[in-house]
């Protein structure tokens, strides 16, 4: 467990919060670890009925922590990162993501897992892997040209452009736009508490119905992706992205 992890169950509904707000919610081991206990854990519990991960009102994630991932790198497809991957991904009870401020890397992958996604309209989002001299994960290089064409996915992939919450609305990458704050927060635990009113044996083969045949190929498609991102993070093109990453201590997402 960890202690940035909140972890709150309120009826059928059971919500991660990712709480390290001095760190904008960068992902250790530790959280990765403790996210996946949950996740797992709710699979086998009856009573819970959906799965809320959220960050603060004003930060969703900044991504994995640089310093963390740098002196730990993910290279065992066993490692609470790669278990965190694998509970989102095959998940049978519905997930859902409430996103405020900054969601970077893999703030962005994971909610290609989820099954409805609330994002603030100012919200920022990037994916910047080929920034940093590294390639998507979490299934997205099958998962996000599926869900938005191989055009905005490469856009947003390949330039590792930043969009915002009302952008992602728009290509189907979040379900609403909101105001920032407490009304994203808000909206995620009303959707959870709906679905957690629904009969559960219907929710959970209608979630299987929906994905049937894609956490198969996802799960492929991340190990293949966890295997080039290993040999990349060894290579001397993202040892100097890091690098300089690390140096100047600035954020992968703008400021604005």
């Amino acid at each position: 467990m960890s202690e940035h992890v909140l972890i709150e169950r309120n009826g059928g509904v059971l919500t991660l919060t990712m709480n390290r707000a001095d760190k904008k919610n960068a992902l250790t081991q530790n959280m990765y670890g403790a996210m996946a206990d949950a996740i797992k854990s709710a699979q086998e519990d009856a009573q819970i009925r959906a799965v809320v991960i959220q960050g603060s009102d004003t930060c969703f994630t900044s991504g994995n922590d640089v310093s963390d991932f740098v002196n730990s790198p993910r290279s065992d497809t066993k490692s609470p990162v790669y278990h965190f991957l694998r509970a989102i991904c095959h998940a049978e009870k519905p997930l859902i993501a409430a996103i405020n401020g900054p969601a970077v890397g893999v703030g962005v992958t994971m909610l290609l897992h989820c099954d409805l996604v609330f994002v603030a309209d100012n919200a920022r989002l990037k994916m910047p892997f080929v920034n940093l001299g590294l390639c998507p994960e979490a299934g997205s290089s099958f998962l996000l040209p599926r869900l938005l064409g191989h055009l905005r996915a490469a856009e947003l992939l390949l330039l590792g452009e930043e969009i915002s919450g009302q952008r992602a609305t728009e290509i189907g990458l979040a379900n609403r736009a909101l105001p920032a704050g407490a009304a994203v927060l808000q909206a995620a635990q009303e959707a959870a508490q709906r679905i957690s009113e629904q009969p559960p044996g219907s929710v959970k083969l209608t979630k299987q119905l929906i994905k049937q045949g894609v956490a198969q190929i996802a799960e492929q498609t991340m190990d293949a992706e966890g295997d080039h991102f290993t040999q990349l993070l060894a290579g001397p093109e993202a040892r100097e992205a890091l690098t300089a990453f690390l140096e100047k201590r600035k954020p992968v997402f703008a400021n604005n």
